[in-house]
């Protein structure tokens, strides 16, 4: 009986503790194309019985902004902690931290860790980077692929650096586009830089064109 009772109070202790219930401490957010920032939302709710006063809210680094909406934290109240990230030039998957701390009068201090997972695609993929012709080879027309995440690019600007070469495109799907380049020539070295922009984006993209003037090895595949 002894047990038994021991195992009710500490029950009864933890259930009335105010201390802040969190509905995710790890956000996972996919920017949209062009955003600027990276947004998310921590919600959370006082399932205790005493108000809760969040006493810190500091991020990992200074490209991360955090604020609580509401303070002090009624029981049953809702609330929700903001984490904006500013991507900048970042892209790839980037994960940033928050440190929250908070306190109610009768049982101390909480520190609770929330993570941001912000998934930030490149606006543009470009593969390959580099097409060439060697000296006499066909100037037929080659290509360089371009992609982006699905429904975020609905067409793209390509401009060339030099009037040796010429490079039209065409969609081949959803943010998808395929750009055909073509020398004038091959019995003399050219080089060209293709410049690529999303519609909208002020960010470009390049690949380089490239005549050598030097003919192929033998049994060389051309690319």
């Amino acid at each position: 009986m002894k047990c038994g009772a021991l195992i009710l109070s500490v029950f009864l202790c933890a259930s009335a503790r105010a201390e802040l219930k969190w509905e995710q401490t790890t956000l996972e957010v996919h920017p949209a194309f062009g955003a600027k920032q990276a947004v998310g939302y921590f919600k959370y709710e006082n399932a205790g019985k005493t108000p809760v006063i969040i006493n810190l809210v500091h991020a990992s680094c200074g490209c991360t902004a955090a604020h609580a909406l509401r303070n002090p934290i009624d029981p049953g109240e809702k609330g929700e902690i903001t984490v904006t990230f500013n991507i900048g030039d970042r892209k790839g998957t980037q994960i940033r931290d928050v440190t929250v701390q908070s306190s109610d009068p009768d049982h101390g201090r909480a520190t609770t860790t929330l993570l941001l997972k912000a998934v930030i695609a490149p606006p543009l993929e470009v593969q390959p980077a580099l097409v060439y012709w060697n000296g006499g080879e066909d100037p037929r027309p080659k290509t360089i692929m371009v992609k982006a995440a699905k429904g975020t690019v609905n067409s793209i600007k390509v401009t060339v650096s030099d009037p040796a070469f010429q490079a039209g495109f065409e969609p081949v799907g959803d943010s998808e586009f395929k750009i055909k380049v073509q020398p004038k020539q091959t019995a003399k070295p050219d080089r060209a830089t293709i410049t690529i922009q999303a519609e909208g984006s002020p960010k470009i993209f390049s690949a380089t064109a490239i005549v050598t003037g030097k003919p192929a090895p033998p049994n060389a595949a051309s690319r």
